[in-house]
């Protein structure tokens, strides 16, 4: 009788899922999310929209930072860009929202190839002091430049499906939820495969990786293209949720804000990145809540809000790194791991 998962050939030990267990998981986890705008408010459809925005660029900053090891702090301004080019192709060219996302992901990955040359020479805070240059450098075009609309810039009609506007978040629900789940997907698979395995070794050991032939210049460029492509998907659905896109919308304490979210969730995890990004984001609907719910004995709670906000947010990074530096993603395998031996555990 066999115990456990046996694997029989390299395809089985390859598989995304290799349980039924998991098979039964995804479906279920897939017709929650099919059911869920027939159920839930257009307040949690909003957030639903919101958090499915943040893990499509959290996932791109963990393939850089997590997998590859390169610190990035230019997530943000990367999203800017691909907001800016779906607002100009919506206002000036008129395709289709598809092409325009796609379009926004090629546009950021060259933007990001670009900005990643320095990666041969530097790594760790310089390289994240780099980043914040190529964020001020971005912040200075999105603010000077006529296409952008300078610091006023540009406002977009809802994206349409068969003649239907996308113009509320119940509607733009179908559109975002599909694509952040399929980038979620591709970059699950991205580590099963060669280039995703190069990353990793040069995220361990640079010089080792090079001397087993792997190109640090390509490999590190082709990290930054793909970090740079999810965040630019994740900015041009961004722009449609929005339909506003002005330079101050991607400020550098976004970048922060992502680089948190991996911290939290778990670098170098693709479950991290999901866990990581719906944490942050709903903590301060939490708070708002908290808040909320205190005004009336403490009168002066909401204008307090912000600063409550930030110091969370740099005790949840601070708790982390020093208590589960390895995020929430390890909190979940542990529980996993307990139920999976439950009752036989001693």
């Amino acid at each position: 009788m066999r115990i456990g998962t046996l694997k029989l050939s390299y395809a089985a030990d390859e598989a995304l899922f290799d349980t039924k267990v998991q098979w039964i998981c995804l479906a279920l986890l897939g017709l929650s999310l099919i059911l869920f705008p027939f159920v839930a408010g257009p307040y949690w459809i909003y957030m639903a929209c919101l958090v499915a925005i943040n893990v499509a660029s959290a996932t791109g900053l963990n393939i850089l930072t997590g997998y590859t090891g390169l610190v990035s702090l230019g997530q943000a301004a990367f999203m800017g860009v691909g907001a800016y080019t779906v607002a100009v192709l919506e206002t000036r060219v008129g395709t289709p929202f598809i092409i325009n996302l796609l379009a926004a992901g090629g546009m950021t990955a060259a933007v990001g190839v670009v900005f990643g040359i320095p990666s041969l020479r530097v790594k760790g805070l310089y390289l994240a002091i780099a980043t914040i240059a190529a964020s001020m450098i971005l912040h200075f075009v999105f603010s000077h430049w006529d296409l952008t609309g300078g610091t006023r810039g540009l406002s977009m009609p809802p994206a349409s499906l068969f003649g239907l506007a996308l113009d509320q978040p119940h509607k733009l629900y179908w559109l975002i939820i599909p694509v952040t789940a399929l980038m979620v997907l591709g970059a699950a698979n991205l580590f099963r495969t060669r280039i995703g395995r190069a990353f990793i070794a040069i995220r361990d050991r640079d010089i080792s990786a090079e001397v087993l032939g792997i190109p640090l210049l390509q490999t590190k460029l082709t990290s930054f293209a793909l970090s740079s492509f999810y965040a630019g998907v994740a900015g041009g659905m961004w722009a449609y949720f929005f339909r506003v896109v002005t330079p101050e919308s991607f400020p550098l304490i976004n970048s922060i804000f992502y680089l948190a979210a991996i911290i939290v969730g778990g670098m170098g995890t693709i479950l991290g990145g999901i866990l990581g990004a719906t944490f942050m984001t709903l903590v301060p609907e939490v708070l708002k809540l908290v808040v909320g719910w205190l005004t009336p004995w403490v009168p002066d709670a909401l204008s307090l809000l912000a600063p409550i906000r930030t110091i969370v947010f740099g005790a949840l990074i601070v708790g982390f790194l020093i208590f589960e530096p390895q995020g929430l993603a390890e909190i979940w395998q542990r529980i996993r791991r307990f139920f999976h031996l439950w009752p036989f555990r001693t």
